[in-house]
């Protein structure tokens, strides 16, 4: 055993927060399951706050891989260090979330051209704005002559339920129990990858896996790497919640209902394989600078750059 310790491949992974998020769920099981291990890797995961500290985290060089998400890695990466950043494994194409509506609105909307001045809710301003201009942008509205407030992810629910708005911008699982219980319809979707491509019009990119160019693992730990995500997302498309939250740290189970309806939801979420094209990181590029354009000094390497192939 000691033998098998000092030959694995040691690597710092950035994960971004909250510790219950869908996207990150596999760096988690792969971990606490032994995934990693199995593959001849030391992979100690250090969680951060957000998405934002885990770009910071791989750009300053404290960290071997980020996951985080392709918006903040864009908006982060800046210097020659930025310019080396490389897209090694994608995770997710979309948030897991879907714009509804209040089923006890006022002529409730029935489609997002409905929505044309009236008052959207969002957990937040920043990145769920990214997604929901781009929903918008295919009905051909302009997020200006709309009023999106921000109301926090706790009060998305209520805001439907009491028809406070008109829609919601809603993440998984709160979204599908909101539409299982009749509070709210659908309106678009981006909770599976399917779903995002057919409603974006495109294949798109959010969570993903980042390396920098000067300290990439070689191809066989980068190889040995996806693997073990991979295997970690076949367990949890087993859709065994007890069994995952065996092993999970309390702070991503504490809550086993809404534990058990993450897992529930988070099968259809994951890219199929982990590869990212090209033409994926154009469009997405495109969607992020819709809302805000990305800064001058920025120095993310163009696309056909940033993506490396994934070995096997």
């Amino acid at each position: 055993m000691l033998g098998v310790i000092l030959l694995a491949q040691a690597l710092t992974l950035a994960v971004s927060g909250p510790a219950a998020s869908i996207a990150y769920l596999p760096i988690r099981v792969a971990l606490a399951d032994g995934y990693f291990t199995r593959e001849g890797l030391a992979v100690t995961v250090r969680p951060v706050r957000n998405a934002v500290e885990a770009a910071d985290a791989l750009v300053l060089g404290s960290a071997d891989l980020a996951a985080t998400t392709l918006e903040a890695m864009a908006r982060r990466a800046s210097g020659e260090a930025g310019s080396k950043v490389r897209l090694a494994l994608g995770l997710t194409a979309a948030p897991p979330v879907a714009l509804l509506a209040s089923a006890t609105s006022p002529a409730p909307p029935r489609t997002v051209a409905d929505l044309a001045g009236r008052k959207i809710a969002i957990g937040s301003p920043g990145p769920d704005e990214t997604w929901l201009v781009a929903i918008l942008a295919r009905s051909r509205l302009d997020p200006r002559k709309l009023q999106i407030v921000g109301v926090g992810d706790r009060n998305l629910g209520h805001a439907l339920e009491t028809a406070d708005a008109a829609a919601a911008l809603v993440a998984e699982p709160l979204a599908g129990q909101l539409l299982a219980s009749g509070h709210a319809t659908l309106l678009a979707d981006l909770r599976t990858h399917s779903a995002a491509a057919e409603t974006l019009d495109a294949p798109t990119v959010d969570a993903a896996v980042f390396a920098r160019a000067d300290r990439l693992p070689r191809p066989g730990i980068l190889a040995a790497f996806s693997r073990a995500i991979l295997a970690a997302e076949q367990r949890i498309a087993g859709g065994d919640a007890a069994g995952l939250g065996a092993h999970l740290p309390r702070e991503i189970t504490a809550r086993p209902e809404e534990f058990a309806a993450r897992v529930a939801a988070a099968a259809p979420v994951y890219l199929p394989t982990g590869e990212v094209s090209v033409e994926r990181v154009r469009t997405s590029l495109d969607l992020i600078a819709r809302r805000i354009p990305l800064p001058l000094t920025g120095q993310l390497p163009k696309a056909s750059e940033l993506v490396i192939t994934r070995p096997r």
